[in-house]
């Protein structure tokens, strides 16, 4: 194993589709990459409510993609069902915690994958295997069936190696999407303390784009990532606990590590970030008035090796867009190493930022 949990065969069209096996599809068991769930989960009776597009379309689903445990973590390293191979070094992190799912887009066995983001899930691994991943609004694609982790910020969201993948992915999450009109974008540059080879590519991008760039303060940034992560292990737990107190040999050191300190947050804490979130959501809404879009990197390093995948804990730049509930795409950008970086655009709805993706593939593609 690897990059399928499970391999499928499902639907007779020719567009392949991956999906986290976090997610149910009828008359399958649902594991969320844990050797605790998948040892009681029986198959499940009915699809996930985000697969619906999907079967009205009649893709073909080609697998259920494996996952960092519970959907908990962001190396992608997964101690039941083995790691994916990261395609761009396979010494590298393939990224969590939808690793399979990057994977399978990167390597040609799907089309679309779709991933789960309640802290970077789909963009970390996007990243780090240098494709495209998107995170939807929260609230907009319903997670009926989906294995929850922290239900204040889970999204589901498409993933590809293009923006016409990603497109396509949102219409089968929501039949009758359509990108926006494309016109001029006007974006603010939050710049944070990033690899300079990340930084230097992301500015590079922006300049063939021509669009009207402006550096912009994000006061609350930090705060935002760490009221995040309180909430999400806050809730992780209320989510998990049952498997952890049934049994706890059938998940791994890193995930209970995770878990327990979830248990540890009290409802002063969950509160000050519940405080720290209404000011954070007022301060972007604030921003992205005077601009349409907000660029960043994804991670301010390059994918670490295996060893080091921890590392990448403290180098997401995408826990402050889950607190927000906005949507935030992720794309690859070359550099003049031998990894490419990724650039992420925060923006108001989906609408906007696939249009504006469009213009800024196009210009990626001539650098």
């Amino acid at each position: 194993m690897g990059t399928f949990i499970t391999r499928l065969d499902e639907g007779g069209g020719s567009e392949r589709l991956a999906v986290k096996d976090l997610m149910d599809m009828v008359g399958v068991p649902t594991t969320a990459g844990c050797k605790a769930l998948a040892d009681i989960a029986r198959p499940a009776p009915t699809d996930a409510s985000c697969l619906l597009g999907a079967r009205q379309a009649g893709v073909r689903i080609v697998g259920r993609t494996n996952l960092h445990e519970l959907a908990l973590g962001v190396t992608g390293v997964n101690p039941w069902f083995g790691t994916p191979i990261n395609p761009l070094d396979p010494r590298l992190v393939p990224g969590g915690s939808s690793s399979g799912s990057a994977v399978a887009v990167a390597t040609g066995e799907a089309d679309i994958a779709y991933g789960s983001d309640t802290g970077g899930s789909v963009r970390i691994p996007s990243a780090c295997c240098g494709t495209a991943g998107l995170k939807t609004t929260w609230g907009r694609i319903p997670l009926g069936g989906v294995w929850p982790l922290s239900t204040s910020l889970d999204t589901v969201g498409p993933m590809a190696t293009s923006m016409s993948g990603l497109l396509r992915g949102m219409q089968l999450l929501e039949p009758g999407f359509a990108a926006a009109a494309g016109r001029e974008w006007r974006v603010g540059r939050w710049s944070v303390e990033a690899d300079p080879l990340i930084e230097a590519a992301i500015d590079r991008a922006l300049s063939a784009v021509e669009w009207e760039v402006e550096p912009v303060q994000l006061a609350g940034w930090d705060a935002a990532t760490t009221a995040a992560g309180t909430i999400l292990v806050s809730e992780a737990w209320n989510a998990d606990r049952h498997l952890v107190e049934s049994a706890p040999s059938g998940i791994g050191e890193d995930v209970k590590a995770r878990l327990g300190l979830g248990r540890r947050i009290d409802d002063s804490a969950l509160d000050m970030g519940r405080q720290t979130q209404a000011g954070w959501k007022a301060e972007l809404a604030l921003a992205l008035r005077r601009v349409d879009l907000i660029a960043t990197p994804t991670l301010t390093i390059f994918p670490p090796e295996l060893d080091r995948g921890e590392d990448l804990l403290m180098a997401r730049c995408t826990l402050p867009v889950n607190l927000s509930g906005l949507p935030a795409l992720v794309l690859p950008v070359p550099t003049s190493g031998p990894l490419p970086a990724s650039i992420q655009l925060i923006g108001r709805n989906e609408e906007e930022l696939l249009a504006a993706g469009v213009e800024l593939e196009q210009a990626i593609a001539s650098l």
